[in-house]
């Protein structure tokens, strides 16, 4: 499953860069996040509970940024299991771009599900995907404001 989005942000490249590594606004921006660890300069390690259709589980998962170019772009790989509800991983390419008053923040990730979650069907997966998605962005965006 494929996901893109783009969205516009009030504060400088720099500035979002800064917060896209910072675990105390990641915590506050990622949706069901019960805990958020940083475990490497470049890793963390993530407990988010979620009700996905009639599946409700907490996942317990690691993400790695890599290929990082400051403050335009990295790669945001990740993998995590929610026990019998299944798993998930994915991969985001996150770009960053200098805009009026702000920055444009543009992304595109593939994600793959197994278990419970992946016999929900795709239509619900991919609407809860994007749901779940505005929903860290609008977060994200409030916490940088803040």
């Amino acid at each position: 499953m494929e996901l893109t989005g783009t969205h516009q942000l009030d504060q400088p490249p720099e500035v979002v860069w800064a917060a896209l590594f910072d675990s105390a606004v990641l915590a506050e921006a990622i949706p069901g996040c019960t805990a958020l660890e940083q475990t490497a300069d470049n890793a963390f390690a993530a407990t988010v509970k979620l009700k996905i259709g009639p599946v409700s589980a907490q996942f317990k998962g690691d993400v790695e940024i890599s290929d990082i170019n400051a403050p335009h772009s990295c790669l945001l790989t990740g993998k995590g299991s929610g026990g019998v509800a299944g798993y998930a991983k994915g991969s985001a390419r996150v770009e960053l771009e200098p805009a009026e008053g702000g920055t444009i923040l543009r992304y595109t990730a593939d994600a793959a599900l197994g278990g419970k979650l992946a016999s929900l069907g795709s239509r619900l997966i991919q609407s809860t995907t994007n749901k779940l998605a505005q929903e860290f962005f609008t977060n994200f965006s409030h916490r940088l404001n803040s």
